[in-house]
């Protein structure tokens, strides 16, 4: 039996390589697994052109994903450096990468990372039409802007960001509800003033049922870009944010239509009240399609440290029923990140992701503190940094500073309560200073 996409094959009771790989992952019955990606709870972005991928699920009943975003762009234009970000944050447990390349050899960039990247591939087709074609932002027409995603198409891109929420209506609406920080959506605000300058519809929202065929033909998954998500605490939850919102559910639906994945991208920078609303509302509107948070940042105070303030947000959001955490870096609002950085955003996220999942009894997530807890009772250093989410970090820590009693540390030495306690319920006699 012949299908298309993921979707289609669900719908058709067909379990693909793809579904039954992520169903060993996830500890699923495959037949379980089907259902969900039938339904468009469960997205599995895989690209027929992508041949070393290496398959995830992306659902909020799943262990939450992690994507990390990196790129080229005028300012940095070091293309092994970008490629060495991407094996590095493969290697520490990221499953997507997102190139938001936006200067020069954008397509060997691209085109490398589908040969060579076993994680899940994204971009924002929207940057690239302005590097591929060369001109004034208002010069370039709607027959360009969907040549440019199908350009990535059929690079092998296994989802794609597209703003088609933002069209002249939901334009008209955010210039009658100014915000503090407008539209901080850097693909949302390159179609904003697009509009503006033309007089012309969002082209992906006008001719979404082709962009739609180019997804399908492919087996793209659409991440439907949220253009006005928040970018301050200020503006969260205001009436544009929500009308996008719906709007994106509408689109949700038609991409269903056509057997074509969908998941949806949200906030931005939010306050923690307001996440668990927020996460609700998306499930309801958007019809259960997997929700893609950008931290959220609880706060916005902290330029050098929004990796923690993402990590709170996106622990929230994602113990709430989102799916897919964009990492953010300590480099955030301030320059492009550096391996450095990457490093941390990514530890900052998969910490996130890995607290929600506990919260949402996601199979098999506390198994794993379980066995760190047991190592530690046990006083099993080794242990402790097998299991470690960042074995280098914790084993650095501890060279730094040697105990006097190798099976202590140099906070407690002989007043370690595991070690004391151990002993004394093995019928030991415990004599702290005399030992």
């Amino acid at each position: 039996m012949e299908y298309k996409t993921q979707m289609e094959a669900a719908r058709k009771g067909i379990l693909t390589a793809q579904m039954k790989k992520v169903a060993l992952k996830e500890a699923y019955e495959p037949e379980e697994l089907r259902k969900l990606v039938a339904c468009g709870k469960v997205a599995i972005p895989c690209n027929i052109r992508h041949k070393c991928l290496s398959p995830n699920g992306i659902g909020s009943m799943l262990k939450t994903k992690i994507n990390v975003n990196l790129g080229i762009s005028r300012d940095c234009r070091d293309l092994d450096a970008e490629y060495e970000k991407v094996e590095a944050a493969v290697a520490m447990g990221a499953e997507s990468i997102m190139d938001l390349s936006n200067f020069g050899r954008t397509r060997d960039f691209r085109t490398k990372l589908i040969k060579e990247c076993p994680a899940i591939i994204g971009t924002v087709p929207v940057y690239d039409a302005v590097v591929y074609y060369h001109k004034a932002l208002k010069e370039i027409t709607a027959r360009e802007w969907l040549d440019a995603a199908r350009m990535h198409a059929e690079d092998g891109v296994d989802f794609m960001t597209i703003h088609c929420g933002l069209n002249r209506s939901l334009a008209q609406r955010f210039k009658e509800n100014r915000r503090l920080t407008n539209i901080v959506s850097r693909g949302g605000s390159m179609l904003f003033a697009w509009m503006e300058m033309t007089g012309n519809e969002n082209p992906f929202y006008e001719y979404y049922d082709e962009l739609l065929a180019i997804c399908r033909e492919y087996d793209v998954t659409l991440s439907l870009g949220d253009a006005c998500r928040p970018g301050c605490i200020a503006d969260a939850t205001d009436a544009v944010q929500v009308e996008e919102l719906i709007t994106l559910g509408k689109l949700t639906k038609r991409a269903w239509e056509k057997d074509v994945q969908v998941i949806i991208e949200g906030p931005g920078h939010m306050p923690l009240d307001q996440i668990e609303a927020n996460m609700k509302l998306q499930q309801s509107v958007c019809h259960g399609a997997p929700f893609y948070v950008l931290g959220p940042l609880v706060t916005d105070v902290a330029p050098g440290y929004d990796h923690i303030t993402a990590a709170i947000g996106g622990a929230m959001a994602a113990a709430s029923g989102a799916a897919f955490l964009c990492y953010v870096t300590p480099a955030e609002h301030l320059r492009l990140p550096d391996l450095n950085d990457m490093k941390e955003g990514i530890i900052a996220s998969r910490i996130a992701a890995h607290a929600a999942d506990i919260a949402k009894g996601v199979k098999g997530a506390a198994d794993w503190d379980h066995e760190m807890s047991l190592a530690r009772k046990n006083l099993d250093w080794d242990g402790m940094f097998r299991l470690c989410i960042d074995p280098d970090k914790a084993k650095a820590y501890r060279a730094s500073s040697r105990p006097e009693k190798e099976d202590t540390c140099t906070m407690c030495g002989n007043m370690c309560a595991l070690k004391n306690m151990n002993r004394i319920l093995d019928g030991e006699t415990v004599s702290i200073f005399d030992e």
